[in-house]
């Protein structure tokens, strides 16, 4: 996908269809959505400057298979796996030559592992035939491994070779929805409408950023709004928790004092790391 939307003023051309504003009282232009967007933007790097990827990885292929078996799991689960596999298959070769019963014993705590099984096999004898063992750094040749998809690939790219991406899981669809940047429901075309809001250089932080609202404060069920740092910029403030001290007791990770998902967190993370499969926290 080429860089869209670079500046203000090309944005402000084009046409946008008038959306209710945060107070929903009148509607809203395409400049100002984009000048709302970039603010929250702006308010989410100071909230989490500290922001990242939050699965532990050491190279592309460690982030590519850890990103396969996050599916249908928590990031957390993933982590607590990956040391056990990693040492069992550390590179693309050792994976699509290991047996598949117990490649799937080693990752069945992240669930649908049969098929999670599959895809690894898939893409790590994939990589050892058509890309010599190497990840390759095209969204174009990600999207042909087994099991990966643009999410994936967007993943991989932004994290593992610095190519600016949008990574939209239900997370990311949630809040830009809640904050009236898009009504699309398909991934694909919420990533092209919210790619058209910012400059490409920040894609990949602005999914870490919005990841990171989302699972800790901007819950799908039960969202914190009385604590949430942004709350005067949401369009949805009201639809969760309002009162302070309630919508505290909400917050998750290191913003409600528990352990984060890596085990291995970057050295600027406020939080306590993950405990390992089995231990206690």
């Amino acid at each position: 996908m080429g860089e869209q939307g670079s500046t203000e003023s090309t944005e402000a051309a084009q046409p946008h269809k008038s959306v209710k504003g945060p107070q929903g009282a009148r509607s809203e232009s395409r400049l100002a959505l984009v000048r709302r967007a970039r603010r929250i933007n702006r308010e989410l790097a100071e909230v989490y400057p500290y922001a990242h990827p939050e699965l532990d990885f050491e190279n592309s292929f460690q982030l590519l298979v850890a990103t396969v078996l996050s599916a249908q799991t928590t990031d957390l689960r993933v982590n607590q796996t990956t040391p056990a596999l990693f040492a069992a298959y550390p590179t693309p070769e050792d994976m699509a030559a290991a047996d598949p019963e117990a490649l799937e014993q080693l990752i069945r705590p992240t669930g649908f592992f049969r098929a999670k099984a599959k895809s690894l096999l898939g893409l790590s004898a994939a990589l050892r035939d058509r890309f010599g063992g190497e990840v390759p750094g095209r969204l174009e040749d990600l999207v042909t491994l087994p099991g990966v998809g643009r999410k994936t690939a967007n993943v991989v790219l932004g994290n593992a070779f610095g190519v600016p991406g949008l990574t939209v899981d239900t997370h990311f669809g949630r809040l830009v929805r809640r904050w009236k940047w898009t009504a699309q429901e398909d991934p694909e075309k919420v990533e092209a409408e919210i790619a058209a809001l910012f400059p490409k250089s920040e894609w990949t932080m602005l999914s870490h950023r919005i990841i990171f609202h989302g699972r800790r404060v901007c819950h799908a069920r039960k969202p914190a709004c009385g604590a949430c740092p942004i709350a005067p910029l949401c369009p949805a403030y009201g639809e969760g928790e309002t009162d302070p001290d309630k919508a505290k007791k909400l917050l998750k990770y290191e913003m409600g004092g528990q352990p984060g998902q890596r085990l291995r967190p970057p050295a600027d993370y406020p939080g306590r790391p993950a405990a390992p499969l089995g231990a206690a926290e």
